[in-house]
């Protein structure tokens, strides 16, 4: 369980530690795409992107629909939530640190 957790993170984060693959999932907030629609806000070529496309897929934050010769983009925004709640745990973490710190100040500035 441990390992697959670990696994869904590592992939997450790997797709997202690139700005083109970000970029992707932005224009994708506005809803699906077409492949060869995205690829023209950048300046790689359609080759390229689809490789940013596929590590996406296979984090699973996008999901590809084939309609005849059209390959449309859906973003999985479902697929973000294990990164989220890890982030959540350790800003729970450093927050009540970063609490306990400015409380500390604030008892030896007292005159």
């Amino acid at each position: 369980m441990v390992e697959q957790r670990t696994a869904v993170l590592d992939s997450a984060y790997g797709a997202l530690a690139d700005a083109t693959r970000r970029a992707i999932l932005e224009l994708l907030r506005g809803g699906e795409q077409r492949v060869t629609d995205l690829a023209r806000h950048f300046p790689v070529s359609l080759n390229a992107v689809s490789k940013h496309v596929r590590i996406l897929e296979r984090a699973g934050l996008v999901r590809r629909e084939v309609r005849g010769r059209n390959h449309f983009l859906i973003a999985e925004p479902a697929a973000l939530l294990p990164a989220s709640d890890w982030i959540d745990h350790y800003r729970d973490f450093w927050e009540s640190r970063a609490d306990a710190l400015a409380a500390h100040l604030a008892n030896r500035v007292k005159p």
